[in-house]
């Protein structure tokens, strides 16, 4: 893993994500040395969903309404079915992403989380992965969908599921440590 010291990464998440798609990139980021901030709706903790039923909560660091995009080098996407269902109805989650994406850095999203990017505008022209059964809404929002563990577009990273997370933490600190990103079209 390269090293992160001195990046701030945001997690945006609420209750539904899917456990270790928010634990294993906050935490492998963290050994790293970036700081990564869990940011949620409201204060307090967060409830995961850990495969086939609730699974432990995690502590929120900053609420949606305290941070901006310009605190932090990259946003992490955690999926879950629930988690970004919930925070696509939630425009200011996506103008968050939105500010991320604008300002020409890493946005990563996995699994389910890709809805986020449909949501947020981002997915048209680029080349993304997502869990299967998020694939037509991907492809319906113009994106060029690859059956790949993960895919990465001038730093817009996607990853399929859970069982990617390592090669997915190891391609966002590669992205971040690239800098910003052109945007050249897909």
């Amino acid at each position: 893993m390269q090293n992160l010291a001195g990046k701030t990464i945001a997690i945006l998440a609420t209750d539904g994500f899917e456990q270790s798609e928010l634990e294993v990139p906050r935490d492998t980021l963290r050994q790293a040395g970036a700081e990564v901030h869990v940011i949620s709706l409201e204060a307090g903790e967060i409830k995961g969903w850990d495969e086939d039923d609730w699974g432990r909560a995690v502590q929120v660091d900053k609420t949606l309404d305290s941070v901006t995009s310009t605190d932090y080098d990259a946003i992490v996407l955690p999926g879950g079915q629930i988690n970004p269902d919930l925070l696509r109805v939630e425009q200011s989650a996506i103008d968050f992403i939105k500010a991320f994406w604008n300002e020409k850095k890493v946005v990563a999203a996995i699994c389910h989380a890709p809805w986020l990017l449909v949501e947020a505008g981002i997915a048209k022209g680029r080349k993304m992965t997502s869990y299967p059964s998020v694939k037509t809404d991907v492809i319906n929002a113009g994106a060029h969908w690859e059956d790949s563990a993960v895919v990465t577009d001038q730093g817009l990273i996607t990853s399929r599921n859970p069982g990617d997370l390592e090669a997915f933490c190891e391609k966002i600190a590669e992205e971040i440590n690239e800098g910003k990103h052109e945007r050249r079209a897909a």
